[in-house]
């Protein structure tokens, strides 16, 4: 019998299999439902990664936007009913007090609740927040309306994060800072269209405007994340049996200094450009090269810390933040501002570094009660930072107090240096 014959009589197990395929129907039928099941998720999973990161994006960019857009209505209210500073002070406190105080019990409520249904909930109770502001009821409804929308944005924070980070799993670290950028363009959208809009409407059609942005984000909410996050590489996740309690702890610290150093700055950057010799113009335009550096900070700093790691990167962004602080008490007022562009880069950007870090050090691996406790240092480090800083430069001088922020982002380097131990050793 010769090869040919003997392939005649015995063809390859495939072709065998192919045939006794083709004779049952059922089985053909079975097998391209389970192909086309099998491409399916593959192609969701994929696809889910994009949506969840611009759902998790388009929320914090809204709720920063809300954050800071009310600073465009403080003199209108001022004025409106009667507040002194103090007062003001403390109106703007029912919205910002009640977003960072409620981080973590918001968080624990929602435990377990699917992360697209927690943003969706976030949003729709901050915009019902601006639309009680936006109704006729006088300062009692004002107060009442910056509380309710002060709890809607407390959820957003940790599980915006938790979305981003469930979706991505050990390689959240970039569309965390992704994330994180998102949030100042809200914050230079926002204020800017509030502001524009003021001068031609009465200041509550404007919130009845921003309410009504919050349902048609919340509409997007719905039709773009899907209800469950697609882990990514989950296969991948480090099982990590000792805690990281001391990691994490330290992490929250740090991140607490960096936003004390970055707001204590703000404080006094119009002082600065002012004794300089500029205009109220020309603080403006300060502010607004400082917050492109910052914005693009936020967006390449990853990148930095996947060349130098995060010990490495957080350190040479906090030290260049001290040098280029105090390089602009001695620089005339057109170095200054040519400065700034460089110093808002390290100044904002170490933050995308240390909220990157968060799902690591998570103590437990419990990311969204991590994320809640950290940024409840940032925002109350954030309410306090400027107070202390005041009085320190009430007590001395402007350039002490200027001096005092600048120092302390060289303070964070030693407590950077005592996390290396909690972090991998590639970091």
């Amino acid at each position: 019998m010769s090869k040919a014959d003997g392939y005649r009589e015995q063809p390859p197990a495939f072709f065998r299999n192919l045939v006794c395929l083709w004779s049952r129907p059922e089985d053909i039928v079975a097998v391209a439902r389970t192909s086309i099941t099998i491409a399916a998720d593959r192609h969701e999973s994929g696809s889910a990664k994009p949506r969840n990161l611009l759902a998790a994006c388009i929320v914090h960019a809204l709720h920063d936007g809300y954050t800071d857009g009310l600073y465009a209505f403080l003199p209108i209210w001022q004025s409106q009913f009667r507040l002194s500073y103090a007062g003001l002070a403390v109106v703007r406190a029912l919205y910002y007090g009640t977003m960072g105080g409620l981080q973590l019990p918001a968080d624990r409520l929602l435990q377990g609740v699917a992360p697209r249904t927690a943003l969706v909930l976030a949003t729709l109770i901050a915009a019902a927040g601006f639309a009680v502001m936006a109704l006729p009821l006088d300062f009692a409804g004002l107060c009442i309306g910056l509380f309710v929308a002060g709890i809607g944005s407390s959820i957003q924070h940790p599980r915006g994060s938790m979305l981003v980070t469930e979706t991505y799993g050990v390689a959240s670290r970039r569309p965390l800072g992704i994330y994180n950028f998102s949030g100042d363009l809200g914050k230079a959208t926002l204020p800017a269209l509030a502001a524009l809009l003021l001068p031609l409407l009465a200041w509550r059609p404007v919130l009845g405007l921003m309410a009504l942005l919050g349902l048609a984000v919340t509409g997007v909410l719905i039709g773009l994340a899907p209800s469950v996050a697609a882990h990514g590489n989950a296969e991948e996740a480090p099982a990590r049996a000792r805690s990281v309690q001391r990691g994490f702890g330290l992490l929250t610290l740090i991140g607490g200094l960096d936003t004390a150093t970055r707001m204590g700055y703000l404080l006094f950057l119009p002082f600065l450009i002012h004794g300089r010799g500029g205009s109220s113009a020309t603080v403006g335009v300060a502010l607004a090269l400082l917050f492109i550096g910052g914005a693009f900070g936020k967006a390449s700093c990853n990148w930095l810390s996947e060349r130098l790691g995060v010990i490495g990167s957080v350190m040479a962004t906090e030290a260049a933040t001290t040098l280029l602080i105090i390089l602009t008490l001695f620089t005339p007022l057109a170095p200054t501002l040519l400065v700034l562009p460089v110093l808002g880069i390290v100044l904002n950007g170490t933050s995308s570094v240390l909220y990157g870090t968060v799902p690591e050090l998570a103590p437990g691996g419990d990311t969204s009660r991590a994320f809640a406790i950290f940024y409840t240092s940032v925002i109350g480090s954030g309410g306090l930072a400027p107070i202390l800083y005041g009085a320190i430069a009430d007590h001395s001088s402007q350039a002490i107090g200027i001096v005092s922020a600048g120092l302390t982002a060289a303070a964070i380097i030693p407590f950077v240096a005592a996390l290396k131990p909690s972090m991998r050793p590639t970091d």
